[in-house]
């Protein structure tokens, strides 16, 4: 984890303190830009099929290099969570008792390391941010038998639901998101990002990197399982935005 830690804040610093030379790498040509708006699908490995959404506002500050404001809504799981589908068809996680919602405000520097042409070729450049995390911590609620002709949502509780043979399903879409619980953290990442398109004022690619994120308490995903006060996850980000 320190190692990692470590890699990310190095290389932040860098990207920040970068040098003219290394500014200048690429050809410029006319694909020049001054802001970017860029909309994201995220998919890592601490998530579901789509991990979550983001928006990014980008500046330049030279030729070269870029600061971007950005912000990220991801759902944020426990490794062990496995999927279960009742006889009536409905999926749900057995021995989960709480969602992680993390809110992640961020601020980083990109630097474009080879620039593409007006209307071709790939872009490739490496950027990193750092930024707090605000963690919404709501239950995770399960449908379950009270008697054979009586059910009830309740979140799980390993003391009472011992068996996943009693389950329905999951609880209501956003049941329980009035009863969260707020966990504080901060977060870095360092990634590639690689664009595409035949267009100068609109952008898509992906984003390819690596996230560290620590919270000030314990987060319990599942109470049967090893939880986590810190998490790291590798990801991917698709995007879509526009240019000027």
């Amino acid at each position: 984890m320190r190692n990692n830690m470590k890699y990310i804040t190095g290389l932040l610093l860098l990207l920040i303190s970068s040098t003219p030379l290394l500014a200048q790498r690429g050809d410029a040509g006319n694909y020049e830009y001054d802001r970017e708006v860029l909309f994201g699908i995220n998919k890592n490995t601490n998530g579901g099929l789509i991990g979550g959404i983001s928006l990014k506002i980008g500046t330049a500050i030279d030729d070269n290099l870029y600061q971007f404001f950005q912000v990220e809504l991801v759902n944020v799981k426990n490794p062990k969570e496995v999927r279960y589908t009742t006889n009536l068809g409905n999926s749900y996680i057995f021995g989960k008792s709480n969602y992680l919602y993390a809110i992640r405000p961020q601020y980083g520097r990109e630097i474009v390391m080879f620039k593409k042409a007006p209307h071709q070729g790939v872009q490739v450049s490496a950027l990193a941010a750092i930024g707090p995390t605000l963690g919404l911590v709501a239950p995770y609620y399960i449908e379950v038998y009270r008697s054979r002709t009586e059910t009830v949502r309740q979140q799980y509780n390993p003391e009472v639901h011992q068996s996943r043979f009693d389950v329905l399903g999951p609880g209501r879409l956003f049941e329980g998101i009035g009863e969260s619980e707020i966990a504080f953290g901060a977060h870095a990442k360092a990634a590639l990002a690689f664009e595409f398109g035949f267009f100068k004022s609109n952008v898509t690619g992906v984003e390819l990197g690596y996230l560290f994120e620590g919270f000030s308490k314990e987060i319990e995903l599942m109470p049967t399982t090893e939880n986590r006060q810190l998490f790291h996850s590798a990801y991917f980000t698709l995007f879509y935005g526009f240019r000027r």
